[in-house]
């Protein structure tokens, strides 16, 4: 049993991916070519918004914007401590300070009431400045941006919605990638819609804000590529990377589909998974279950990989413990929920090919003592 099954999607799209890849070893524009811009045509108009623009990770999709933004030394930045490292990687690296708020118990997601607290204790204490938050849509579930946008907007803040595992998920009629004043997605190979090496995007209906994030892909660059405007990076996206998303995209609402198919099914077992407001649809990147403790974790983990099932633990450590960040003088128990899932969470296979049999292996696998 496969955690990913991308064999048998790769086997789906095999043909007309070769013939894509023929096609750029033939015109020979391996950075930026013609399926760079198709794809991020195709992009934004899937998510209903002006401009998608491609870059060459999820973490420089998070990193550009705030680069846009001047956000840098003295100002803070809110977000989740359970999460992948990148989200608040990309605060540290432009030498803004990370603000974590804890998150709820019941979607893993940010805590908006936790999070006007911190923005109030960071006003107060007058050291920062607030200038963003970044919600993370985790698991592929979308974060509570009504409430995030209210207080967004109550406080003069950015919002960047972490949407590395969510697109394709949406509120009622609304996608991922419309969320906030900018989004920023991954297409790491293990994501809902993934390619084969590193990719990202950015979503945005703000021209101006479009055209900056454009120019620090590539350098700073506007008009002339030799005369930087701007402090900017390299985060092009490869063209065969493009063309690997482009076939991914035109068979990815089907696998969406085939994704709640298997959610549903686990969930016809499992009640210990994570909760999903009414009208709130998840792109299912991850199932993910909690345990009554680590020793119960392990013991399942353990079992699990008896009967050669694979798991994976999402995330061991919650942000604010990992030794990069003792600079910013977090401690145990300051998070109590992240800390209590990252010690009892465990995510089981998920991926569209998940057949009802395999689940039913896993389920008895579960439920033997």
């Amino acid at each position: 049993m496969e955690f990913l099954d991308l064999k048998t999607q790769q086997k789906r799209i095999r043909k007309p991916l070769e013939k894509r890849i023929n096609k750029i070893l033939d015109h020979g524009a391996y950075i930026m070519g013609p399926e760079v811009f198709e794809l991020e045509e195709k992009l934004a108009d899937y998510c209903g918004v002006k401009h998608a623009i491609s870059c060459s990770s999820g973490t420089d999709a998070l990193l550009i914007p705030l680069m846009a933004w001047g956000i840098g030394p003295g100002d803070a930045v809110f977000t989740t401590p359970f999460t992948y490292v990148a989200t608040a990687e990309v605060i540290s690296i432009i030498g803004a300070t990370p603000i974590f708020v804890d998150v709820y118990e019941s979607t893993y997601n940010i805590d908006c009431d936790k999070l006007e607290i911190e923005i109030n204790r960071v006003i107060k204490e007058g050291k920062l400045k607030p200038k963003a938050i970044i919600p993370v849509d985790l698991f592929g579930l979308p974060a509570r941006y009504r409430l995030i946008d209210k207080i967004a907007k109550k406080y003069n803040l950015k919002v960047i919605e972490d949407a590395a595992q969510s697109f394709g998920g949406s509120i009622r009629d609304k996608k991922v990638g419309t969320f906030g004043d900018i989004a920023a997605t991954s297409f790491y190979p293990a994501k809902p819609l993934g390619c084969y090496g590193d990719g990202g995007a950015i979503f945005t209906n703000d021209d101006s804000l479009a055209e900056e994030c454009k120019a620090i892909r590539i350098h700073g660059t506007k008009k002339d590529k030799y005369n930087s405007e701007m402090i900017g990076l390299n985060g092009r996206l490869d063209s065969i990377q493009a063309a690997v998303l482009l076939e991914k995209l035109s068979i990815f609402d089907e696998e969406l589909e085939m994704r709640n198919i298997v959610n549903d099914n686990y969930r016809k077992y499992l009640n210990n998974a994570q909760y999903h407001p009414k009208e709130y649809q998840s792109a299912h990147a991850l199932f993910s279950i909690v345990l009554g403790s680590n020793e119960k974790r392990n013991t399942l983990i353990n079992r699990l990989q008896k009967n050669k099932i694979p798991s994976v633990v999402y995330y061991k450590l919650p942000i604010h413990l990992m030794k990069a960040f003792e600079y910013l003088g977090y401690k145990k128990k300051d998070f109590p929920v992240s800390e209590n899932l990252s010690q009892t969470i465990v995510s089981l296979p998920m991926h569209p090919y998940l057949t009802r049999a395999d689940i039913d292996c896993i389920f008895e696998t579960i439920q033997t003592k």
